[in-house]
């Protein structure tokens, strides 16, 4: 008997209504046409110069956070070394202090064995796990001599305190293997986001290169109008100060006296901070031309941080090693009351730093590629800045 199979159309069914295989493929090619019109542009396409300016900026600012990632794992990783250099020390010192201890039990167990006194609870004292559990169990120290009974003491001492040691070095020796897994790390990243912006700056033509100069020389020129108009709000508000006191000091009674002390208390501060500034500054003017080499905390090479550090350690003052952990040493002080010495901070994650010599011009060791200079702090925008910090 034949086989009676209902017929069954090919294709698919949109909305309740069954198509043909023909429809259906007419419709997969307008899927695919409407997803290729909306991907990304082809390899041909280029982006324009101030995309790849815009994108170099931000790569360079992500490769400065992480730097001060990679100084602060740095720095972390030293002194955890330093560390567990320390404890194997101490554990080696512990160690031979326990030997000697128990070559002394030894030769008191030897010398039981000779007279037929307990020996065997002097040998196996020094192979257990936990001689004062031994103690406890067989009151091995009612049998012993002073002398013995000391030694025994010096030994239970040493052992303990060896094992506690041999446990916290290793524990930092895990600690620090875990460190410097997180600085290779780093290390990595800053390397990539480096070989990113050299790659965008490798394709430019003559012609894109010139064009992008141009546009950094706009930027530059902008900046430094923006400092010379905030040395002049600054020097106008200084001679504002300094007519209101003169004034007070030509009044009279006891208000003109106080004022006057508490003028000189305030000379007295801003002077020793001038000093220490001047010192700072110094030394950094010392540096201009070196390079940008990040990691670097001088004498050849610097990284923003690096440089900073450096020229206030010349005026006696120590700083941390990151811009994260500089930015809270000293006083915040507004934009409007900046002084040479001060430490200008930029970016919401506070990833640079510059030195502020004053009419709105700082030293700083830009970023890669770049050398240490004098340049305006207004160099990306006042947007940028995030914060002034006196740190003396």
């Amino acid at each position: 008997m034949a086989s009676h199979r209902k017929w069954s159309p090919t294709g698919t069914r949109i909305a309740g209504i069954r198509t043909p295989a023909l429809a259906t493929a007419a419709l997969t090619s307008v899927a695919l046409l409407s997803q290729t019109a909306n991907a990304a542009p082809s390899a041909d396409s280029k982006p324009s110069i101030e995309e790849v300016e815009k994108k170099v900026d931000d790569l360079y600012h992500q490769a400065e956070a992480a730097t001060e990632k990679y100084n602060a794992t740095r720095e972390k990783t030293a002194q955890q070394r330093k560390r567990v250099d320390s404890l194997l020390d101490d554990v080696a010192q512990r160690t031979e202090k326990l030997n000697t201890a128990r070559e002394e039990l030894g030769s008191f167990a030897a010398a039981q064995y000779r007279t037929g006194a307990s020996a065997p609870d002097t040998a196996t004292l020094l192979l257990a796990d936990n001689p004062q559990d031994y103690f406890d169990q067989t009151q091995l120290m009612d049998r012993l001599t002073s002398r013995q009974k000391v030694a025994v003491d010096d030994y239970v001492t040493e052992q303990a305190a060896t094992t506690k040691k041999r446990a916290e070095a290793s524990q930092s020796l895990q600690t620090l293997t875990t460190t410097q897994s997180a600085l290779k790390t780093s290390k990595a990243d800053v390397q990539r986001k480096l070989a990113a912006a050299r790659d965008l700056l490798s394709k430019l033509t003559a012609e894109e290169k010139a064009r992008l100069a141009a546009i950094e020389k706009k930027k530059q020129e902008a900046a430094d109008r923006k400092a010379a108009e905030l040395a002049q709000q600054q020097a106008a508000a200084e001679k504002k100060a300094q007519e209101a006191a003169a004034q007070q000091q030509t009044g009279s009674g006891t208000s003109g006296t106080t004022g006057s002390a508490g003028t000189s208390g305030s000379s007295a501060t801003d002077s020793s901070y001038t000093a220490k500034a001047d010192k700072a500054l110094a030394f950094a003017r010392t540096q201009i031309g070196k390079p940008y080499v990040w990691g670097a905390t001088g004498p050849g090479s610097y990284d923003c941080s690096g440089l900073t550090q450096a020229s206030w350690k010349a005026a006696g003052v120590d700083l941390p090693r990151t811009t994260w952990d500089q930015v809270n040493v000293g006083t915040t002080v507004p934009l409007s009351d900046i002084k040479p010495g001060d430490l200008v901070f930029f970016y919401d994650d506070i990833s640079h730093v510059g030195l502020y010599v004053g009419n709105g011009m700082m030293i700083h060791a830009p970023k890669p590629g770049a050398y240490v200079r004098e340049e305006s702090i207004f160099y990306g925008g006042e947007s940028i800045i995030h914060s002034v910090v006196r740190p003396a």
